[in-house]
Parts: C-alpha cells; sequence; structure tokens
C-alpha cells in the first residue's frame, strides 16, 4: 500500500525514468547506456519503498498520546512552551531517517485548535533549534486530557510538509493526516503532568507507540 501523499511524486520520477530509458537508446557507451537506465530505475525502486503506508493499529486506551512518526526518538526533556501549552512542558523529539516510514499520524482524540506553518531554513533535523528555524507546520490539539502540540519539521534533506487537517478539524488519534517528505523530525510537546513512556534512543512506530501517558 502506497500513500497518497507521494502520488505525484511517483509520477514525476516514473515518467523522468521512462523518459531516461528512451534516451538511453541514443547512446553509443554500454556502460553509459546502462547507467541511464539503472540509476533512475534505482531511486524509482526507492521511492517506491520510501511511499509505503502499512496500516497501524492504535491502542485501546484515550488518555494517551502516540506517536505521530515512525523513528529514533532524539530527546525527552523538560521545557517551557509559550505557543499553545502555556506553561512547563514535556518534549520528545522523533528522527525520521529516509528509511522509515514518512506517513505522519495524530496523536490524540481531540480539536485542532492552533495551526501555523512556517517559512524557515533547512539546517539538520538532528540539531535542537531546528525546531526554532527550520520549516515547519505547528499543530496544537485540544482533547479531554488536556492541550498536545506538535509540529512537523523539515530538514537538510526534507524540504516538502504535507499536511491536510485545518483548525475547528476533529480528529482522531492513528488516523493520517500528512508527511514529511524524504526524511526529518515531529517535536510533541504535553503538559508536564503527563507521564513519559519512551526514552532517547528509543525507536517509535506512528500511530502505535505511546509517548506519554495522563495520570489523574
Amino acid at each position: 500500500m502506497f500513500t497518497r501523499y507521494g502520488y505525484s511524486t511517483l509520477g514525476i520520477i516514473a515518467i523522468t525514468t521512462f523518459l531516461l530509458t528512451l534516451f538511453s537508446s541514443l547512446v553509443n557507451n554500454e556502460i553509459i547506456k546502462i547507467l541511464i537506465i539503472l540509476i533512475p530505475l534505482i531511486f524509482l525502486l526507492f521511492s517506491f519503498y520510501f511511499f509505503r503506508d502499512p496500516d497501524r493499529i492504535p491502542p485501546q486506551k484515550d488518555n494517551v498520546v502516540i506517536s505521530p512518526a515512525d523513528g529514533k526518538v532524539l530527546v525527552v526533556k523538560d521545557v517551557l512552551d509559550n505557543k499553545f501549552i502555556n506553561g512547563k512542558a514535556k518534549q520528545v523529539s522523533i528522527f525520521m531517517s529516509p528509511l522509515n516510514v514518512h506517513v505522519n499520524r495524530i496523536p490524540i482524540n481531540g480539536k485542532v485548535d492552533y495551526l501555523e506553518y512556517h517559512k524557515g531554513k533547512f539546517i539538520s533535523a538532528f540539531r535542537d533549534k531546528a525546531s526554532e528555524n527550520n520549516e515547519r507546520a505547528e499543530f496544537g490539539i485540544t482533547s479531554r486530557f488536556g492541550k498536545i502540540f506538535y509540529t512537523q519539521v523539515a530538514g537538510f534533506i526534507a524540504r516538502r510538509i504535507v499536511y491536510e487537517i485545518k483548525p475547528g478539524d476533529l480528529v482522531v488519534a492513528g488516523k493520517r493526516f500528512g508527511m514529511i517528505k524524504f526524511g526529518s523530525r515531529v517535536d510533541v510537546v504535553v503538559p508536564e503532568s503527563w507521564q513519559a513512556k519512551v526514552n532517547k534512543g528509543d525507536r517509535v512506530t506512528a500511530g502505535e507507540t505511546i509517548l506519554f501517558e495522563f495520570k489523574s
């Protein structure tokens, strides 16, 4: 299964591969001819792999924040959020390599009460200041357990953020909402009362792995 967010990209790559294959018939050098065919074909096959979109089964509980992205946990830290949480908070940042599934999913049931898109730089997603300086889309969801804030952050390679939710939408945990094409990171911020369930270095799965749990 392939994500619909990648249809246009796959179409462009497939057409380019076809045209280069036709062009190769005009080349006399066999080595160059093979390279003209082989390089775009490899990239096309990788693109089919990159835009895969497997089904996921969310946890059967609503007092949790689940991972919006596949990847590796970069940081688990205390922060001060002045955009949506408005107070002391906890943050988990997830790095998505080009080999991860890149479809992003809603982290919790609720209503979208905040959405801001920012143009910016394309520095490495590993660096902390990427969350403040890079191109990004910021989302705030109000759930029955409080506010949840998360951000799609573009990186050095990733130059295309895609999302299809808007302010006022009622969203369901685990549902697809967009992707970041070709690797980057997602930050998730919750009020300090939530309990973190992952550690730095953990591998997480979008729509399934629990990042935080609310305990009254």
